[in-house]
Parts: structure tokens; C-alpha cells; sequence
């Protein structure tokens, strides 16, 4: 299990785009009611809390300094009611917010995970597990922070900053003006401490990215982990990721405390100004003492916002972080459902009867290394046509292009007498079913896993069991077919896991079947067992097997042998023993050449 350096796409780009929180904003327009109506909160929110210290320089003023405390119940039932519409005000902004929040990550989160399922096999090989993983859960969680505690509430703290200059300047400008000689170098600082957290978020984002990754690739793989030992050794590679990420949030706490200690300073600073100052014009008789209450109060409520800056900035970064990372996958081209094929190609394909037809078809997984060179064969309806030769000769690459999970470089692949790249993705792979060496088992029901859903193949799940074999520990299960299995299958056998895959393909009802290494993992004690299932499934379908135990394939009507991505020899068992060539070599491995 190896553990390579960050992914680059984790930590390139801005650190704020514009272009990007105009793309998440269209996930946003369809609650824009909604928002409208929490921004309508935001200034009375504002008003609220620039009305209180109004309120404490009327009470000071005009009621206590004089002495007429008769009159001080009035501006306190109105100090305490003005805290009230506030608190209200103030839990109508926060529930909608992150009401809203969750709709728009529902909904993200749904056309990135649906995006995911239409993205071409090339494009899992190169991405870590774990990364994608990374961006469905916790980067989609990130953009529901900053709509709640971010983008919105912002605008809140704009609105009430504005205010507050305003209330100070029409109450005592040159108090004010002292007041803001602390906001040039308080904006210096912020900016610079902006710059410097920038590339600290990116890192925490990737970093976490690795780790999901290994957590993910472990746990798979338990079994390996178990078997060979390498408890320790794996515990120590996940101590050093997660070590790592630790490391990396270590720059974010710290820019973090550093930016609120500075604010908290300057804050002290402003307050110190305006007692210096402001004790000298009351002193003169220049200024009363409820503004100067009020001055202190508007500072407190105008650092605020200045204070939770350093909280809603991480709250930014690390969201445009996970959309720069959410996008790069969003705008990953799909699959073609449909690609463009040359007419003469078109043409020529009508003439040809064969069901399955590839026409000299080459293909590369890495420029330059060709897995497939000029591939020509036909396999007729009905014909079961076995695919036998080492590994890595292209066998299962054959397939793969036959589904287009990957596009052939040159050369076609004809279905019917259409090229497959004229016919649409689903249509296509309805029409074949693939049961691979690792059988896919789903947390869900034992019907469920056979019908996997569709409505169709629901209404076949017992007969296709019951073709394939599988009625017969189905039936001993607990609830039978309403048995609830656990993740992947586990609480089965292999060869039940198996026996399910044979007949999910039987209820699907494919014209073609296709069989990669189906029965290559199977103990000996199953082997029976799947043998007659596969008998079974086989009976009247067209099918290709791919296999390396030869006794499986004996019956076949055609074995053809691929070696290093050529196709070169094919025919019955016995004429392809006589011929002596790779097959009857790769026979004599298996058995004793006399028996053949």
C-alpha cells in the first residue's frame, strides 16, 4: 500500500474565485426566496444592536446624570425589549441559514455523487478512493458551514460595521476619528494574515484526503492486512497521515489565535483612545458621559465582527478549498453516451451477422504500451466462445471495451451490426450482464441484491435464483429472501456471494453474458456447487467466458487464446490440443498432457 506525496489538484488554484462561489450560487437560486428573506433580517438584526447603546447614552444622560430615576424603568423595558426582538430576530437568521444550508448540500451532494456514477472507468484508475470520499462528505459539509456561518451572515457585519461608523461620526467626529486611526494597521494585519492561511487550509484539505484514503484502502483489504501480519506496520503508515494532518491544522490554529489576540488588542487600544481622549472633552464639557458609555459599546459591537473575522475567513478558505476540489470533479466529462464513428465504418458493419464482432481493434491503457493490437473476432448468437491465455494478455481488456468502460483507440466494436459507439450507454449495457471474480454484494436484502431495484428483474428474482441453484440456500436462510445481509456480503460464503451474481445476471435477462474469471476464487468445496450454477446460467445464452482454470471452458463452442494483446489461436478443445501451439502448452500446465 503505498503513499505517495499530495494530490496536485488538492493544494493548485486561488484561494478565492469569484467564478467558483458564482457556480455555487446556482445551487443556491432555487431557495433565493428564502435568502431574500433572511437578508430583510439582516439590517433590523443591525438596527437592533445599533439601537442599545442609543438607548444607554438616553438613559445616562437624560435620566441618571440628572437624577430623575422615575423615568429610568421607560429606557430599560425598551433596552429589554429591544434584546428581545434582537434574540428573536437573530434565531429566525441562524435556523434559516442553516436550514437552507442543508437543502443546498442536499442537493449538491446528490449532482456530485451523480456525476460521479456517469464518470468513465479511466478516471477511478487515477483517483484515490479516498479523495473522492473527501469531496462527497466533508468538503460538501464545508460549503454548509460557509453558507451558515459565512457568505450570509457577512453581510450582516457589513451592514452593522456601516452603522456603527455612522451612529460614531453623527455623535462625536472627532472621537471617531480617533477611534479609527487603529483600522489602518488592523487591516494590514488581516491581510497579511489572509495570505499566509491561504495555502494552510489547502494542506488540511488534502492531507485529510490522504488519510480517508488509507482508512479506505485498509479496511478494504483487511483480510490481506490480517492474514500477512501487517497490523503494526499499517497502525504506523495511519499514525504518519494522521500525524500529517494534524501538523498541517497546526499553522491554521496558530494563524488563528494570533489574528484574534491582535484584534482583541486593538480593541483594548480603542477603547484606551477614546477614555484618553474622551475624559479630556467631558472634562471641557465637549462631551457627555452617556457617549462615552455609547462610543465604548459601539467599539465592543465594531471589533465583533472584526474578531469572529479570523473564524469566518477559515470558514471561506477552507470552503473555497472544497469548491475548487468539488468543481475539478463536477467538470470531469462524463461518459459519451453516443460517440461519432466514421460512415465508412457504419457501412460496413451491416454486412456482418455476428452478434459480437471486433474489428481490428487496438487499445492502450498508457501511450505507448498497447494492450490490444488489431484484435478480429466474432462471436455468433448463442455461441459460447471461451477466452483463455495468460494474465495480462487483454482478456478482461476485451471486455471492458465492450461495455465501453474505456473507448478502443482504433478499430471497432460491433453489436448486431452497430458500432457500440453509436448506441447509448444504458441501452448497451442492458443488453449484457457481467459477472466478475469478485462478487459485488450490497448491504440490502437477498432479493434486493438479485434484482439490485429494477422492477423488471424484481419480478424474475426467484426464478432466476432457482435457474441458477441459489433457491436452495436461499430458501435455508433465516427470512429467506427478505434476509438482510451485511456490507459486501460477509455474513455468506463465497460461493453463495457467487451463486447471487449468477442469478442477478439470469433476472437482468442479457442477451449477452459474459463470465470474467467468475469462478476463479471459489474453494474446492463450492466448486460443485458453482459449476452447475454456471452450467445453468449458460443454457441458450450467448456468452463470452473469460477464464484460466481450462477445465472450465472444455465445453465451450469456441476457445480462442489471447496472447500480449493478439489473438493467436482458436477452435474446440481438441483441435487447439492437436494443434499443439499455446493452448495445448497452457493445458500441460494445468494437467497431465497424457489425459487430454
Amino acid at each position: 500500500m503505498h503513499h505517495g506525496g499530495l494530490h496536485e489538484d488538492a493544494i493548485a488554484g486561488k484561494a478565492y474565485d469569484s467564478r467558483l462561489l458564482a457556480r455555487f450560487m446556482r445551487y443556491v437560486m432555487p431557495y433565493r426566496l428564502s435568502v431574500a428573506g433572511i437578508l430583510l433580517l439582516l439590517p433590523l438584526v443591525a438596527l437592533c444592536r445599533l439601537a442599545q447603546p442609543l438607548i444607554l447614552k438616553h438613559a445616562i444622560d437624560r435620566v441618571i446624570v440628572p437624577g430623575r430615576l422615575d423615568l429610568l424603568p421607560g429606557p430599560a423595558a425598551l433596552f429589554v425589549a429591544v434584546l428581545a426582538l434582537e434574540a428573536l430576530l437573530v434565531w429566525l437568521e441562524v435556523y434559516g441559514l442553516q436550514s437552507i444550508g442543508q437543502r443546498v448540500m442536499h442537493d449538491l451532494r446528490t449532482a456530485l455523487f451523480s456525476h460521479v456514477l456517469r464518470l468513465p472507468t479511466r478516471w477511478f484508475d487515477r483517483t484515490a478512493t479516498g479523495a473522492t470520499v473527501t469531496r462527497l462528505t466533508s468538503d460538501v459539509e464545508a460549503l454548509g458551514e460557509m453558507f451558515a456561518a459565512g457568505i450570509i451572515t457577512i453581510v450582516g457585519d457589513l451592514l452593522l460595521l456601516a452603522g456603527i461608523i455612522a451612529a460614531m461620526l453623527w455623535m462625536a467626529p472627532q472621537l471617531s476619528l480617533v477611534t479609527f486611526t487603529v483600522l489602518p494597521p488592523l487591516i494590514f494585519v488581516a491581510w497579511l494574515f489572509r495570505r499566509n492561511m491561504r495555502q494552510a487550509f489547502r494542506e488540511v484539505r488534502a492531507r485529510l484526503g490522504r488519510m480517508n484514503g488509507h482508512l479506505a484502502e485498509v479496511i478494504g483489504g483487511m483480510a490481506v492486512v490480517q492474514s500477512y501480519g501487517r497490523e503494526q506496520d499499517e497502525a504506523s503508515r495511519f499514525s504518519e497521515l494522521n500525524a500529517a494532518h494534524r501538523d498541517a491544522n497546526l499553522p491554521v490554529i496558530s494563524w488563528d489565535a494570533s489574528l484574534y489576540a491582535i484584534v482583541e488588542m486593538f480593541s483594548a487600544l480603542a477603547i484606551a483612545l477614546i477614555v484618553w481622549y474622551g475624559g479630556g472633552q467631558i472634562v471641557q464639557g465637549a462631551l457627555t458621559f452617556g457617549t462615552l458609555v455609547a462610543f465604548i459599546q459601539y467599539i465592543e459591537k465594531f471589533f465583533g465582527p472584526i474578531r469572529d473575522l479570523s473564524a469566518k475567513y477559515g470558514v471561506m478558505q477552507g470552503a473555497m478549498a472544497a469548491l475548487e476540489r468539488i468543481f475539478a470533479v463536477l467538470d470531469e466529462p462524463e461518459e459519451c453516451p453516443v460517440g461519432e464513428v466514421p460512415a465508412r465504418q457504419a457501412d460496413r458493419s451491416l454486412t456482418l451477422p455476428a452478434m459480437v464482432a471486433f474489428r481490428d481493434v487496438s487499445f492502450a491503457y498508457r501511450q505507448g504500451e498497447p494492450s490490444l493490437t488489431a484484435i478480429n473476432l466474432s462471436v455468433q448468437r448463442g455461441e459460447r466462445v471461451a477466452l483463455v491465455g495468460g494474465s495480462g494478455g487483454g482478456k478482461t481488456t476485451l471486455v471492458r471495451l465492450l461495455g465501453r468502460q474505456y473507448e478502443i483507440d482504433s478499430g471497432s466494436i460491433l453489436l448486431d451490426g452497430i458500432d457500440i459507439r453509436t448506441i447509448p450507454l444504458t441501452e448497451l449495457r442492458q443488453r449484457m450482464a457481467v459477472v466478475q471474480q469478485e462478487p459485488v454484494i450490497f448491504a440490502g436484502t437477498v432479493g434486493f441484491n438479485i434484482g439490485l431495484g429494477d422492477p423488471e428483474a424484481e419480478k424474475r428474482v426467484r426464478t432466476a435464483a432457482a435457474t441458477v441453484g441459489a433457491d436452495r440456500f436461499i430458501e435455508r436462510l433465516p427470512q429467506g429472501y427478505e434476509t438482510e445481509l451485511a456490507e459486501r456480503g460477509s455474513d455468506l460464503s463465497l460461493g453463495e456471494r457467487q451463486l447471487i451474481s449468477f442469478a442477478r445476471a439470469v433476472a437482468f435477462d442479457p442477451e449477452l453474458l459474459i463470465l470474467d474469471e467468475a469462478t476463479a476464487s471459489v474453494d474446492s468445496t463450492s466448486e460443485e456447487l458453482i459449476q452447475e450454477g454456471v452450467h445453468r446460467l449458460l443454457v441458450g445464452r450467448t456468452a463470452l467466458v473469460i477464464a484460466h482454470r481450462l477445465s472450465t471452458v472444455r465445453d465451450a463452442d469456441r476457445i480462442v487464446v489471447i496472447s500480449q494483446g493478439r489473438v493467436v489461436e482458436q477452435g474446440s478443445h481438441d483441435q487447439l490440443l492437436a494443434q499443439g501451439g499455446e493452448y495445448a502448452r497452457l493445458y500441460c500446465l494445468q494437467f497431465d498432457c497424457g489425459a487430454g
